[in-house]
């Protein structure tokens, strides 16, 4: 059964060299689509997190639907006067299904359940409760906008970085963390508690948080098996 994630929204970049474009400026590599990846700071924090898409010549990014129009302006800034068109695709929609045939495996997580690009159809439901029992963070409110490093997002256990391409904003600090081979905080889902003095977001309906915690200090946040092996 089709299920459209109602809080999320399409954009196309169509026109010249599309890919190398975006190969330039996102953490992960374009030729091996779809992939989640992410658009940094200089800083390498995570300004903006999407799945991008193959459509023909085209690119499509699945992204919050509450971003998109900043994301928009974000990816026009780098456009500069290249021929590339970069706009909302209303007509197409973000769909997932927690099992079936449709689509393909999160590149993410293969137990996050299946993703696809089509119109839109009945909404989803479940989707936000399945993501954070699997301890996984996504999002603005979530990942914070220009406060948390890419891979204390879990991006290196999650696919959502590549090493062997070339650079992008933000690759240094990325890049330096990687080869320090220790990431010393890591966002994660706990449950949701008073207090807490790096909290990202509550969902006060499911009783849970997304919060910034020291790996020598998860406490009881969920600790799925791939984020155990990172540790």
């Amino acid at each position: 059964m089709a299920t459209t994630l109602s809080d999320r929204a399409v954009i196309r970049l169509a026109g010249e060299d599309v890919r190398g474009f975006l190969q330039g400026l996102v953490t992960n590599d374009v030729a091996q689509l779809p992939c989640w990846a992410a658009l940094l700071s200089p800083q390498g924090k995570a300004l903006f997190d999407f799945i991008l898409w193959p459509d023909g010549e085209d690119v499509l990014i699945d992204c919050e639907a509450a971003q998109a129009d900043a994301l928009v302006r974000r990816l026009s800034m780098y456009r500069l006067r290249r021929p590339i068109a970069i706009a909302p695709d209303p007509s197409l929609a973000v769909h997932w299904s927690c099992g079936g045939g449709e689509g393909v495996p999160d590149p993410r997580l293969p137990a996050l359940g299946r993703r696809w690009i089509a119109p839109a159809d009945e909404p989803a439901e479940g989707w936000r409760a399945h993501r954070l029992s699997l301890g996984v963070a996504e999002g603005v409110a979530e990942l914070g906008s220009g406060e948390t490093l890419w891979l204390e997002a879990n991006a290196r256990e999650l696919n959502g970085v590549s090493f062997g391409k070339g650079c992008y904003v933000g690759q240094e600090n990325t890049a330096r963390m990687h080869h320090r081979d220790r990431v010393n905080r890591r966002l994660v889902v706990a449950p949701l508690a008073a207090g807490e003095a790096k909290m990202r977001a509550g969902h006060a309906d499911l009783g849970l948080m997304v919060t910034l915690r020291r790996v020598d200090a998860l406490g009881d946040a969920i600790v799925p098996a791939w984020l155990a092996e990172a540790l």
